[in-house]
This record gives structure tokens, sequence and C-alpha cells, in this order.
């Protein structure tokens, strides 16, 4: 079966077999190893793409379903200018350590930041926001501090309303 979508702003058609997971196809078939097989039940967010910009797991989604849509993983991210801003902030909070789970964090950072709308940021709509990633190295409260710091970061609104690079 053929299957068109763009990924990373990128058109790609591959033919796949119809029972594929779009995670299997990102990771092996396309090399974008930042999408991860975790629990392959969507409960660890290990595989966490932005999908027509909203953050899902891969590992639930048929491979067939991504015609048409726009995808993007860390390493699409990596080539827009607010990229080194979320870095730099979970870095800076020490939010890393074993960098297993990072990458859904940071897809699901940037799904929560693109969208927000409010002044004022509470605790509470971060961790719903990172709501479906787990860490089992850091906990959970420099991850949100540094979260918190990037949805009060002025120039990173700016890079998302000038230069986001995706579609959606």
């Amino acid at each position: 079966m053929n299957v068109s979508f763009k990924v990373n702003g990128k058109r790609v058609t591959l033919d796949i077999d119809p029972h594929k997971r779009l995670l299997d196809v990102l990771h092996d078939d396309l090399q974008l190893i930042s999408v991860k097989e975790g629990c392959g039940e969507g409960e660890c967010g290990a595989c966490t793409i932005l999908f027509d910009g909203k953050n899902v797991n891969s590992c639930l989604i048929p491979a067939f379903q991504a015609e048409g849509h726009e995808i993007v993983t860390l390493e699409g991210l990596r080539e827009w200018s607010g990229f080194k801003t979320i870095e730099r902030a979970y870095l800076e909070h020490g939010a890393v350590q074993c960098a297993f789970c990072l990458s859904g964090f940071v897809i699901s950072t940037v799904a929560y930041l693109k969208d927000q709308k409010k002044e004022n940021t509470d605790e509470e709509e971060i961790k719903t926001a990172l709501a479906g990633n787990l860490c089992r190295c850091t906990g959970y409260t420099k991850i949100v501090e540094a979260v918190r710091d990037l949805a009060e970061h002025e120039q990173l609104k700016t890079q998302f309303d000038e230069d986001w690079p995706y579609e959606k």
C-alpha cells in the first residue's frame, strides 16, 4: 500500500505493509531515531510526534492513517530556531538525565507552548500538557520548571509566530 505524507517538512511516499504502525515507519524505514518504542501501548510517550500540530503517540497510529498529514519529530524541531531555547531550558533546569523520554517531553512541550495563549501559566496546566510522558529518572519537578520558564519566554513566542517552519 502506498502512503504519502509530510515528515519534518518533506513529502515522502512509501510502499508499506497496511498493518505497520507509524512508529515503525518513522523509526525503522525513515531512520528517525528520536521516535522510540517504549511501551508500545500509548502509555509512556517515548514515541510522541506532532501529527498536524497535535502531540500523539505514534505507536497507536496505523501508518496508512498518515496519508496526507504532516508529521514533525525531534529531528525536525532541531531545524527550527526556537529549538535551542527549549534545549537550553531543559539543560539549565537539569530536566534531563538518561534522555530516553526526552524527545516525547520536548514534542509535548512544543505542542503546549505553540497553542498557549494565556499570559500566566500554572503548574497544573503544564502537568496536564505533559501527561502521557513518563520519566523514570528525573521525577517531574525540573521538567515542569523548564516548561514554565519557556512559557514565559517572550522570544520563543515570537519564534512560533514568525518562523515556525511547519504548516499546522
